[in-house]
């Protein structure tokens, strides 16, 4: 089975590496010598990952799964240079795939027992989800519902009614002689228990309805519990059985199995992950890494929160506590502050004691991520550098892959009033696009209110009901050939607010030229999207500062 790959099957034989920086780094310290060991991800691996893409979105069934694939160079022992190309866990319920790396030993020893407990995992899920569909839990409701409207209904009027014999009884009191007052309070309390009699039948009758359809809910619960349960002792069961039978081996040579690597368990699907097996099948067959790119592809992850076509580290549950064991037999890296801080530079555009802007990068983050291998930022790296840094607050925030003018305050009192202008859209900023299209309109303003589905994160659409207002003016600068470049005035800041406006077909219809997330299947460089402007009143010397970065592309 072909598993080496020509460079030429992903990328064009004039490929130019533009820039040499490694934009992440996969990393660990050997469990021997403590030696900190680092692979990169590159211009390179992501050009071969790109044109991977090409091939994957050629065919359907890659898009209808959404899972991580991954492209790892590797050097022959002749110094020739090929890719590998490998997918997490099953492809289309298979392991083995022509082309593909094949899975980490083990998976065979363990494939009929897998099956077969796949099989019972999928008879318990399709068994919960009808029982959760239990029809007597919408009759349940319904029924509950009309019980309490008829209660509401009947208090209402005994409300009414004991109001009335209030009045009545003061009323015959006054008038009535005694002989026929007694009989007269005598009726009037009569009236209160028979309607104490009817609203304790309609409680009776409630009773008789609903408490058997609660005691066959409750027993529909507890059966759902206990699946839930069964269905967690065999994942643990299989979990077991696979840890002790997958075996990774390194580039010294050495193997241990998943149990020995993590003896205190680990999560599902570990050793399935793309990192992991490109690494093992180069360690076993005597091919030098030399750069690796992971990005997902396929349908959205709602729960991970994955984006089709963007890069990825090596996931922290699964991959990251292998990464020092599977390096090991590299050579090892001196330690860094945070991967690869003298390659890419944070020019200063503006900086006085109070605050500084800088030309963010494209691929940078903003601020510090919620996992280590995102805490590589803007604000991390000014905090190293900087001798006052660890003061400094970030007043706004570009996406990752958006490049141009990043604010950030010096003390918290200049914050305070940075952030104040931007809430109340006293900031002018202006930003420059490529439009991955040709735009008909010359100008105009895109009012389309935004919403972030929490299901779906960061992905943004327009929502008339739930959307929060976003407006955004739009200039076209020129157009060229089959693109236009477009100058975009936010007069809110909503999250995504340009790149949604740009490519809703209610706004100009057309995805930013690099812009996967919302369409733009154009392989490119980077997101087409700079903050080129940003215009507000300086907190301190009260005038107006006008900053400007000239657009990179």
């Amino acid at each position: 089975m072909v598993v080496l790959h020509a460079l030429s099957d992903f990328i064009d034989c004039n490929f130019a590496i533009s820039d040499l920086s490694p934009s992440y780094w996969y990393e660990g310290r050997c469990l021997q010598s403590g030696d900190r060991l680092r692979l990169p991800r590159t211009s390179m691996s992501e050009a071969i990952a790109h044109g991977l893409m090409q091939q994957l979105s050629k065919n359907d069934c890659y898009s209808r799964e959404g899972k991580m694939y991954g492209v790892l160079l590797v050097e022959l022992p002749n110094g020739e240079q090929r890719v590998l190309k490998a997918f997490s866990g099953l492809l289309n319920g298979c392991s083995l795939v022509t082309g593909w790396v094949p899975p980490i030993p083990g998976r065979d020893e363990v494939a009929l027992e897998e099956a077969r407990t796949l099989a019972e995992l999928d008879a318990i899920k399709q068994e919960i989800l009808c029982l959760k569909q239990l029809t007597e839990r919408q009759q349940y409701e319904t029924l509950s519902d009309e019980f309490e409207r008829q209660l509401q209904a009947m208090s209402d009027r005994h409300r009414h009614c004991k109001h009335q014999r209030q009045e009545k009884r003061q009323q015959i009191c006054n008038t009535l002689p005694p002989e026929t007052l007694t009989i007269a309070l005598e009726q009037l309390d009569e009236e209160s228990r028979q309607q104490g009699i009817e609203r304790r039948q309609l409680k009776r009758q409630q009773n008789e309805v609903l408490q058997p359809l609660q005691q066959l809910i409750a027993a529909t619960d507890a059966r759902i519990s206990e699946l839930k349960q069964q269905r967690k002792a065999l994942s643990r069961q299989l979990q077991a059985q696979m840890q002790a039978s997958y075996s990774l081996t390194n580039f010294l040579g050495r193997s241990l199995s998943l149990q020995q690597l993590m003896p205190g368990g680990s999560p599902t699907g570990t050793g399935d992950c793309c990192a992991p097996k490109l690494l093992h099948y180069a360690a076993t067959h005597n091919l030098k890494p030399l750069a690796m790119a992971e990005f997902w592809w396929g349908a959205s992850s709602v729960n991970q929160d994955k984006i089709p076509g963007e890069f990825y580290g090596a996931c922290i549950e699964r991959c990251q506590p292998l990464m020092g064991f599977l390096l090991s037999g590299l050579r090892p890296n001196p330690p860094l502050p945070f991967p690869g801080r003298e390659e890419v530079t944070l020019p200063i555009i503006y900086e006085d004691e109070w605050l500084i802007a800088v030309n963010k990068p494209a691929g940078l983050l903003s601020v510090p991520g919620r996992y280590s291998d995102r805490q590589d930022s803007v604000l991390s790296r000014l905090r190293h550098l900087l001798p006052d840094g660890m003061a400094l607050v970030s007043v706004h925030r570009l996406d990752q892959e958006t490049s141009g003018i990043l604010l950030l305050a010096r003390d918290r009192q200049t914050h305070r009033q940075l952030s104040q202008q931007f809430q109340q859209h006293q900031v002018h900023k202006v930003y420059e696009a490529v439009l991955s299209g040709v735009a008909i309109a010359e100008q105009g303003v895109i009012d389309l209110p935004l919403w972030g589905d929490p299901e779906n994160r960061p992905y943004q659409k327009v929502d008339w009901q739930n959307g929060k207002p976003s407006l955004t003016n739009f200039q076209v600068m020129v157009r060229e050939q089959d693109y236009t470049r477009v100058e975009f005035t936010p007069l809110t800041g909503r999250t995504h607010q340009l790149r949604v406006h740009a490519a809703d077909v209610r706004g100009l219809g057309i995805a930013i030229l690099g812009d996967r997330l919302y369409g733009c299947d154009a392989v490119t460089s980077r997101l087409h999207l700079h903050a080129r402007e940003l215009h507000f009143e300086h907190p301190k010397l009260e005038k107006t500062l006008y900053l400007k970065a000239i657009t990179p592309f």
